[in-house]
């Protein structure tokens, strides 16, 4: 099942959106992808330091919250994030929606086996803390918050800003 929710705010733009999926996979035979992204329009997160403190500051929030609900830390895993990364690319780029457009296929692609999968996106715009408004968005949102709680152990997380200074977060949760 596949969730949405939209939420607009003063002084910035800011769209959420979750989804869930469930499936047992013993033997994914899915190589990962890599992504051809030019570095005029979509500063990629692997080689931006702004980006990649986004991407540690949603990991560091998320798990503080998961921590004070008494849930496990999630540990960051570099092959969910690349997937997570290259939606957020393709987002930004405007390849795709923003959105769930393809999950299933990112994440086969992460090429480990999971039993359940989940995916948590957020655009912002006009926030000087583009992490910390995705994130108290998303716990705000049940659809979100089910999967920043939910019974996952892996996690990867992706931020693209594109050259109009929007920014674009995946976050993927794997167990």
């Amino acid at each position: 099942m596949i969730r949405s929710t939209i939420y607009g705010v003063a002084l910035g733009t800011i769209f959420l959106s979750s989804g869930s999926f469930a499936t047992p996979v013993t033997n994914p035979t899915f190589t990962p992808q890599s992504s051809h992204v030019s570095s005029d329009t979509v500063y990629i997160a692997a080689f931006n330091s702004d980006t990649a403190a986004l991407e540690q500051s949603v990991f560091n929030q998320i798990n503080n919250y998961r921590v004070s609900q008494k849930l496990a830390k999630l540990t960051r895993n570099s092959a969910i994030d690349n997937q997570a990364r290259i939606h957020s690319q393709d987002m930004a780029k405007g390849k795709v929606p923003i959105g769930h457009t393809g999950f299933l296929e990112r994440v086969k692609a992460i090429g480990i086996s999971y039993k359940t999968a989940g995916e948590n996106v957020a655009y912002n715009y006009g926030y000087s803390d583009p992490a910390t408004i995705a994130v108290q968005g998303w716990l705000k949102s049940p659809g979100h918050l089910a999967n920043i709680i939910g019974n996952y152990e892996k996690t990867g997380i992706g931020v693209a800003k594109n050259s109009r200074g929007e920014i674009y977060l995946t976050q993927l949760f794997l167990r």
